[in-house]
């Protein structure tokens, strides 16, 4: 028998990327429905957990309108860049919990830090109804939150994107866009010629979500050593997945979430993943925290038989 998978869970509770309060406490939403003890019940080692400290957005002033709280926001994300890469070093898996997206900035860097130092580099499944490829010039809101894709491919603010000592993080062939349905004008130009493969809802109804699936990780896993999955719950339908401050009605349903991230698992080739944007103040008594867990629970390889 083989040994067992590690997995370290990384709390990250910030809000300061959004406009709408609440996904701080997206975290403790998920440890209340019974994260650790539903891992460990598939048979996952799971290791002592871990929260990053993050400033209230009451203790700060916003700064500059087109980026609001950016150097809480670079300083977190900083940090959890070598938290992530220090784990993957270790033999272990990070599961981050937000937050809000733009800890993606954080995740991804140390994902791809640790891939640099072994000679390879990072697919990425990018889950969301957003495309987040605005940057400080388009932003319609300056909320990092809608950004953070942008940074990572190496465009907009070079303090965001040169978390980790170097940009891009990933290359836009090696990333995939999956669930995307509301988009900025400017932004949809930013996609279109970015060069990362987007699968929108229309692509998903056409196609359905196993051919989908089977083309995301084609992208994701083509030369890279593995992948990172960014998992937005508002990539999910507004009525599966109430508690989120960026709803937006035509989303992913419940059993399509659940047959990507089942061929996730099958692929064997996850290195890290991270849920953001649970905001359990808009939720109704926990329900989306639940069924996030049973979709990490797919993601982390739990079949139906």
């Amino acid at each position: 028998m083989g040994e067992r998978r590690r997995v370290r869970i990384l709390g990250v509770p910030m809000d300061l990327g959004a406009s709408r309060r609440g996904t701080d406490m997206g975290p403790s939403a998920l440890r209340v429905a019974g994260l650790a003890g539903a891992l460990r019940g598939i048979g996952l080692d799971v290791e002592r957990e871990q929260d990053l400290a993050v400033p209230a957005m009451e203790t700060r002033e916003a700064g500059r309108a087109p980026m609001r709280f950016k150097e809480e926001i670079l300083k977190t994300c900083s940090r959890l860049s070598r938290v992530v890469e220090r784990v993957l070093r270790s033999g272990e898996c990070p599961l981050i919990l937000g937050g809000d997206h733009s800890i993606a900035m954080g995740s991804v860097a140390g994902a791809s830090s640790w891939c640099r130092g072994r000679g390879e580099r990072l697919g990425l499944i990018w889950f969301d109804a957003h495309g987040d490829m605005n940057t400080p010039e388009t932003s319609p809101s300056g909320n990092i939150h809608g950004m953070p894709l942008a940074h990572i491919l190496g465009h907009g603010d070079p303090d965001l994107a040169g978390i980790g000592g170097f940009s891009p993080k990933v290359r836009p062939e090696n990333v995939a866009l999956v669930g995307i349905r509301d988009l900025d004008a400017r932004e949809k130009e930013l996609v279109a010629r970015s060069g990362v493969r987007a699968f929108t809802m229309r692509d998903i109804d056409e196609l359905g979500m196993s051919e989908v699936a089977r083309r995301v990780l084609e992208t994701v896993q083509d030369g890279t050593a593995g992948f990172h999955l960014s998992f937005d719950v508002d990539g999910l339908d507004p009525a599966v997945a109430p508690g989120t401050g960026t709803p937006v009605p035509g989303g992913v349903s419940y059993r399509e979430a659940h047959l990507l991230l089942e061929h996730a698992a099958d692929s064997g080739a996850m290195l890290s993943c991270e849920v953001v944007e649970l905001n359990p103040l808009l939720d109704e008594r926990n329900r989306t925290a639940e069924r996030i867990l049973s979709l990490i629970l797919s993601a982390f390889g739990k079949s139906i038989l």
